[in-house]
């Protein structure tokens, strides 16, 4: 294999060293799964994402330091910010991955809008010991099709909570998203997650959790456009509007670094 240029981006953030990092390594061809494993566990990011550019768009596949992911937002939005930086496009970009076509365009704000699947959460029951790993007791609880959604009281609990990661580890779910609403702030509501089965402990800015909870609290709030702070160690903003079955994710994004990959 050649040498590749690969990248490093913040997601979700107009600042360096805020927002989600995501590694972008932009392929010649189609790359086994155990390479990509291991490039993405060398790149020790919650997701490295595989770009090869195709006929019609580009086909996009997501990695954590563990394992393959079928959704994920802010490498999405990674890669396309690298394709508009290094002047590949200009215009619509639209990856295949294992979620459908995800479309993806930018302002010329630098905002870059992206096509996500809706997530819709339904209501279940507090899985055993869910309460205890959270340190604190669910308002609502619902799952969707990836992921755990968990409303609290208040921001400030989000933003406090200390969670048994070991614990959480042991619910069958990607992840567990953890929010509440936000109306006294600069968001409409504000949210962590939590996903060690997927190896990562705590995401800084998740965009494909957002495909949860702008249904959940565009329906909450009434209203279809919505700003989520993830509030993180990191922080970042996800801007959601709702569109039928799809949600627009936008964000910015800056390049940290670049160089070429010798393997």
């Amino acid at each position: 294999m050649h040498n590749m240029r690969i990248f490093t981006v913040d997601s979700f953030t107009d600042r360096p060293f805020k927002g989600n990092p995501a590694a972008v390594c932009l392929l010649e061809g189609p790359a086994t799964v155990s390479w990509m494993r291991e490039v993405s566990a060398e790149m020790r990011h919650s997701e490295t994402a595989f770009v090869v550019r195709g006929e019609g768009g580009y086909s996009l596949r997501w990695f954590t330091p563990k394992v393959e992911v079928a959704l994920c937002g802010h490498a999405t939005l990674a890669a396309a910010h690298i394709l508009y930086e290094i002047g590949a496009e200009d215009g619509r970009i639209d990856f295949s991955t294992q979620s459908g076509i995800l479309s993806v365009e930018r302002d010329s704000s630098g905002l870059i809008t992206m096509d996500f699947p809706v997530k819709v959460p339904s209501e279940c029951a507090v899985p055993a010991g869910l309460g205890e790993a959270l340190g604190v007791e669910p308002v609502w609880v619902g799952n969707s099709q990836f992921d755990l959604l968990v409303e609290v009281d208040s921001p400030e609990i989000v933003r406090t909570l200390a969670p048994d990661i070991g614990a959480i580890a042991t619910i069958d779910v990607r992840g567990v998203i953890v929010t509440a609403a936000s109306p006294d702030s600069d968001a409409d509501f504000v949210s962590r997650f939590f996903a060690p089965r997927a190896g990562v402990d705590e995401d800084p800015v998740t965009g494909s959790a957002h495909c949860v909870l702008a249904p959940y609290w565009s329906q909450r709030l009434g209203a279809h456009s919505l700003a989520g702070r993830q509030l993180s160690e990191r922080g970042g903003v996800v801007r959601t509007t709702m569109r039928d079955d799809r949600v627009l994710l936008g964000g910015k994004a800056v390049t940290i670094w670049s160089g070429e990959m010798h393997v």
